[in-house]
């Protein structure tokens, strides 16, 4: 009878412990299933266009770096941001591999074709830069014949241009992996002059003598945010998140931050 005592009291006990890790186990789950509830959404960018995306020490910031991260806790989302090739941007996107991407994007026809777009959030004015000494006064001048013009590639000055100027067979379209790279090619005299977006063309003038910014822009164009054409619920919910904040001031402190009225 003891033994039978025993017997039934061992068995009681393993029950009550599996019962109690079973419960741990369901507990920790829960835990790790509300942690996971955040999701992280990844931001493809390309940080070499101050002040929308730019390094500062090894972290990524500017007005789209803020907007995203704007729009982002505003949805219940962390933020990933990567740093890629500007050109791998909206492939990469389209192939699914980011969920979205700010970088100074133009809506253009022919990104539409691969991507949707969100409401504008900002307005871009594509520049023109010459040396002190050129005789590029205006925008007119680029189509005069026989100009070689600096731009990054992908971009939409270097879409732009590729109909206005070599389409029509009036000069010829240089392309670099980055801004300061076609302007060391207008400094060294490989190109006539660079067209990129006002704001970081501001800053490569100020950072290099001998080059100067035109009072004519080439072009003016609006901002926003590239997502995957398969995810409309995303897109529909980023974009109604933008325009709450763009309605509440939100966006136009960010822009007025990195951008002093002049």
């Amino acid at each position: 009878m003891k033994m039978a005592k025993r017997i039934i009291v061992a068995v009681l006990a393993v029950v009550m412990a599996i019962t109690c890790f079973a419960a741990c186990s369901k507990d920790t789950a829960d835990n790790n299933d509300t942690t996971a509830d955040k999701k992280t959404l990844v931001m493809a960018t390309n940080a070499e266009f101050p002040p929308y995306e730019y390094f500062e020490n090894d972290e990524i910031v500017g007005i789209d770096a803020e907007v995203a991260k704007a729009i982002c806790d505003k949805l219940g989302y962390d933020l990933k941001i990567e740093h890629i090739e500007f050109d791998s941007i909206i492939p990469g996107v389209q192939g699914g591999k980011y969920d979205f991407a700010m970088a100074g994007l133009t809506v253009t026809d022919e990104r539409l074709q691969s991507v949707s777009f969100s409401q504008s959030y900002a307005t871009g004015i594509q520049s023109i830069i010459v040396a002190e000494n050129s005789d590029i006064k205006t925008s007119d001048d680029l189509f005069k014949g026989n100009v070689s013009v600096g731009v990054q590639k992908a971009t939409t000055a270097d879409l732009y241009l590729t109909d206005d100027l070599e389409g029509k067979n009036l000069g010829t379209v240089e392309r670099y992996s980055k801004g300061a790279d076609a302007i060391m090619a207008l400094k060294s005299g490989k190109v006539n002059a660079v067209v990129i977006d006002n704001e970081p063309a501001k800053v490569f003038v100020q950072q290099n003598d001998g080059l100067v910014l035109l009072d004519s822009s080439y072009t003016v164009e609006d901002y926003a945010i590239a997502v995957n054409k398969d995810n409309e619920a995303l897109l529909n919910e980023m974009d109604k998140a933008l325009g709450e904040l763009i309605a509440d001031g939100t966006i136009q402190k960010i822009i007025d931050k990195y951008i002093p009225a002049e």
